[in-house]
């Protein structure tokens, strides 16, 4: 299972969060706070994430401005569901629970990765994944989870 640590733990520089995979730092995400955008480390590969429209997309930082490898979109809210392509994949996300804002994601039916929460204060993302899911769309999927957690809040502080 994947989560999100603390910002600054483990030994990563400070501002950076690491993506943990039983303990031990498998990537790094810099995301800024009330901004949809973040860059990830991955092993050797840097990843930009960010908002291009209605969607959230991810491409290598080498890539071009308006390369999209990564990209997902919601279709439905009052349904919570959402697309995502992972290199042309054709992922489909739904709502796990609504109470706590998890996400299944699927392709052809079969399950890919489910998300959840850890801690109750400041919940962190988790992601718990099929083995041939790769790191690098893995933590696109939890930088994914992070961005509706973040919105989830902040309509819940709006009410």
């Amino acid at each position: 299972m994947l989560k999100l640590g603390k910002r600054g733990s483990h030994g990563t520089p400070q501002g950076a969060v690491p993506v943990l995979d039983g303990g031990a730092v498998v990537a790094t995400l810099h995301a800024l706070n009330w901004k949809e955008v973040a860059t990830a480390e991955v092993g050797a590969r840097s990843w930009v994430f960010g908002k291009a429209g209605r969607e959230l997309t991810g491409r290598w930082a080498v890539d071009p401005e308006d390369a999209v490898r990564l990209r997902a979109r919601q279709t439905s809210y009052w349904n919570g569901t959402w697309t995502a392509e992972l290199d042309g994949v054709p992922v489909e996300v739904t709502s796990a629970s609504r109470w706590k804002g998890t996400h299944r994601y699927r392709v052809d039916g079969r399950p890919l990765a489910e998300s959840g929460t850890t801690g109750s204060w400041n919940p962190r993302p988790t992601l718990t994944t099929a083995p041939d899911l790769s790191l690098d769309h893995a933590v696109f999927l939890l930088w994914v989870e992070l961005v509706l957690g973040r919105r989830w809040a902040a309509a819940a502080a709006a009410v």
